[in-house]
């Protein structure tokens, strides 16, 4: 998305003016390769106005903030003493200020939480722009600070994020626990039954259903079913 963003809106707008350009001998072209731009924007009105470059970059880390807040939000889950399948490093988590047994994902919450602050400058800057006629008007000054604020939590957050996840030490054993209760194979003997018996999925639905009451009755997960109890 960034790249995209970054290919589509490297164009210099240097030459518009105030709003309709120069009738001075320039070499726009000129100027825009010397900065490094790929060309240079074709129309002034909509040069001096345009904000989509900042939308695009707010919308882009609005979007990675979402995903790496989701991401957060199961290590949030899966570090808590219900699940215990991940402990985050102390470099990455803190005390509690009344538990002392307590370990604290700060990390992940913050990252969780600026996700809000980010989402929030999108829409700011989204909202300034939706009532502004052509050319420049100096509700524009608003840009700076919402995407300025956006790009360094974005910078902070996915190093940090980044460092989170290499130090995370999961556990398997309570992992692999965790998949022997609820009967998950029970779709698994289904679609068995169907592929090598050749019974229609209805039928071997209601037959696996009969599986897993099995199961319960005898305290057991569907898994644990031994081949003889299971025929």
């Amino acid at each position: 998305r960034f790249v995209s963003s970054y290919e589509r809106n490297n164009l210099s707008p240097l030459g518009s003016a105030a709003l309709a350009g120069t009738p001075h001998k320039i070499d726009r072209s000129i100027v825009a390769s010397e900065l490094g731009f790929a060309g240079c924007t074709q129309n002034a009105m909509d040069s001096v106005s345009d904000r989509d470059y900042a939308l695009e970059i707010l919308f882009n880390i609005s979007v990675f903030m979402t995903h790496a807040s989701r991401l957060c939000e199961e290590l949030i889950l899966w570090s808590s003493q219900e699940f215990g399948f991940v402990s985050i490093s102390d470099a990455y988590s803190t005390g509690s200020s009344i538990m002392p047994q307590k370990k604290n994902p700060d990390v992940a919450e913050l990252i969780r939480g600026k996700t809000g602050r980010v989402n929030g400058n999108l829409v700011a800057l989204l909202t300034t722009m939706k009532g502004l006629p052509l050319a420049y008007n100096k509700d524009m000054q608003e840009d700076k600070e919402g995407v300025f604020d956006s790009v360094a939590t974005i910078l902070s957050s996915a190093t940090i994020l980044n460092e989170m996840i290499k130090t995370a030490k999961f556990n398997e054993k309570n992992m692999l626990k965790a998949t022997k209760t609820g009967h998950l194979s029970a779709t698994d003997l289904a679609d068995y039954l169907v592929r090598e018996k050749n019974i229609p999925f209805r039928t071997a639905h209601f037959i696996t259903g009969k599986a897993v009451a099995k199961a319960e009755s005898l305290g057991l997960d569907l898994s644990e079913l031994n081949k003889e109890q299971l025929k």
